[in-house]
């Protein structure tokens, strides 16, 4: 049948990972550092990655294809199957996909190996409790940091300024709760993006106490 469907142009693409991150079905994953439509079947062609994308790498076309299905538990840990073994063992269930310390705001050195060359993702403390699949659905492939704007009784944004200002971030993205409260770490993050004089890809995301991408 005649499907809508996303292509993306790997000479556009810059392997930000935005898409990936914005694709709720799990149809889009990185490899070799591009960004891949992995299977037809999972695209439902409502094109959340489209905005995302920094160098509008991913466009819409029509043709010839298998049907739009939603994917089970079970084929999720199978997705991304043309993957290299060291990112494809970053989508198995109950694997972590960590891969710097400290994750603290607070703690974390300004300047960090982990920072050379990162995609960032900074997220409100709770967002990993609330969403299930925290691990492989945002930490996977970046260096997290995570802190509580309301807990921690601080303005991240001269710290996050100093991270971003003296490292190579190559994008930023940010999961926060939907209580006003964590207004503040979205806040601290465009802020210190702005004053750091960087023009990066930014994406937040905003979580339910339900655990439901809003």
């Amino acid at each position: 049948m005649i499907h809508k469907i996303i292509t993306i142009n790997p000479e556009n693409c810059n392997g930000c990972g935005l898409c990936v991150n914005a694709c709720h079905e799990g149809a889009i994953g990185l490899v070799n550092g591009k960004a891949v439509l992995l299977r037809d079947d999972y695209c439902d062609g409502l094109g959340n990655c489209l905005p995302v994308c920094p160098t509008g790498a991913i466009a819409f076309t029509e043709r010839e294809t298998a049907a739009y299905r939603e994917i089970t538990p079970d084929e999720c840990c199978c997705k991304h199957q043309n993957e290299s073994p060291m990112q494809s063992q970053k989508t198995e269930l109950n694997q972590s996909c960590l891969i710097n310390w400290p994750v603290q705001i607070k703690l974390t050195p300004v300047n960090a190996s982990w920072f050379n060359g990162a995609d960032l993702l900074i997220a409100a403390d709770c967002c990993a409790y609330a969403y299930g699949n925290f691990h492989t659905d945002f930490i996977s492939y970046k260096t997290t940091l995570i802190g509580c704007p309301k807990l921690d009784q601080e303005d991240y944004t001269v710290k996050l300024t100093e991270i971003i200002k003296n490292n190579n971030i190559k994008s930023v993205t940010v999961t926060r709760m939907e209580v006003p409260c964590c207004s503040g770490i979205e806040q601290a993050v465009m802020a210190a993006i702005k004053n750091s004089g960087k023009m990066l890809p930014r994406l937040v995301v905003t979580i339910s106490t339900m655990g439901i991408i809003k």
